[in-house]
């Protein structure tokens, strides 16, 4: 993401875009106060945009930093805008996390340091976010008595692969501190379920992607280099990942906020179909339509150890008990998103490939 460049705002025509693919109502939601933390970020901002769609009334919790800066919120179009009640501050305070609860029927926490490479060079910072924040949510949620809580964990807690498809039976394997810290989070969630009957449910997404996730992502990182740049330069192009559209991981945020009796239940999602980064490069490259080479640089792998060589969803479990089901292809995934960057050059940093 460019330091200083403008974070544009999704039209109205994206917006249908993404509605098409989704059947939910408004039913349960008008009126119900939601918490989403983490909603600057990606996946938290397409939450909290779908809460409102759906009448519900959003709290927006964003980490405060001296610019005031609440990322993606504060580029929601107006209308969703004008219905959000923002809220900045840091997960790791208790104090200020009762406060944002304070009032709300339902909390949807994804607020989280994600970068994998990031998570080797300030450890310490992960485990405040991740494992106090989460604690704090969690303390929270049980004293002001919230009907649900939803958590937002992530399909890196299973490492490499020992079986596929993947169930939420796989062993969990930390294989960076960032994984280490989502699967503290999810056992301090398990603890405060069967402790003290804690109304949570865990989401274990795979690979979400689509607009306004950040350059640095894989998908992101594939097509601006494929619209823009005469190569592909990526890391490893061997490893497996399960490619999820967002708005069918906002459909699973919303189905575990509103199914009843499934707290203290883990949920995967993901699509069920893997793919290696070099065929998604490939396929990228067809879909914008220009042959782009595609090149693997070991400078630009995972730090030694961290890289996870093989994902691949098993939702079934979602299916049953969630009545979930991806409902947007890779494919139609890509074409969303390719369209999204083709529109906003002025969001990615193509030029850092070239070094």
């Amino acid at each position: 993401m460019l330091g200083n460049a403008p974070m544009p705002q999704t039209t109205a025509a994206q917006r249908g875009a993404l509605d098409r693919n989704r059947t939910d109502t408004a039913d349960g939601w008008l009126g119900r106060r939601i918490l989403v933390t983490g909603a600057s970020g990606f996946i938290g901002s397409h939450v909290a945009e779908r809460c409102v769609t759906l009448g519900a009334r959003v709290r927006a919790h964003t980490h405060y930093n001296s610019r005031s800066d609440r990322g993606w919120i504060d580029r929601l179009p107006a209308d969703v805008l004008a219905e959000i009640d923002p809220i900045a501050g840091d997960l790791a305070d208790l104090a200020h996390v009762r406060e944002a609860v304070r009032g709300c029927d339902v909390v949807l926490h994804l607020g989280a340091q994600v970068s994998i490479p990031h998570s080797y060079d300030e450890p310490w910072l992960f485990i405040e976010t991740n494992v106090i924040g989460t604690f704090n949510v969690l303390t929270a949620v049980r004293e002001l008595d919230v009907s649900r809580l939803v958590i937002a964990s992530t399909s890196e807690v299973y490492g490499s692969a020992r079986y596929v498809p993947m169930d939420e039976q796989h062993p969990l394997q930390a294989q960076s501190p960032y994984a280490a810290t989502k699967i503290a989070a999810e056992k301090l969630a398990e603890s405060y379920h069967r402790s003290f009957a804690v109304p949570v449910v865990t989401l274990r997404p795979f690979n979400a992607f689509g607009p306004r996730q950040s350059a640095r992502a894989v998908i992101p990182a594939v097509i601006s280099q494929a619209l823009w740049r005469d190569e592909i330069r990526l890391g490893s192009l061997e490893p497996l990942r399960d490619f999820n559209y967002v708005a069918n991981t906002v459909d699973a945020f919303i189905a575990a906020a509103s199914v009843p009796g499934v707290e203290g239940e883990v949920f995967n999602v993901g699509s069920g179909r893997d793919i290696s980064v070099g065929d998604l490069a490939q396929l990228v490259s067809t879909l914008v339509g220009r042959g782009v080479p595609v090149v693997s640089e070991p400078r630009r792998e995972r730090p030694p150890g961290s890289e996870v060589n093989c994902l691949q969803a098993d939702s079934k479990k979602a299916a049953a008990g969630l009545g979930w089901a991806p409902r947007v292809s890779l494919e139609d995934g890509l074409r969303l998103t390719i369209d999204w960057i083709r529109a906003h050059p002025e969001s990615f940093d193509v030029g850092r490939y070239a070094t």
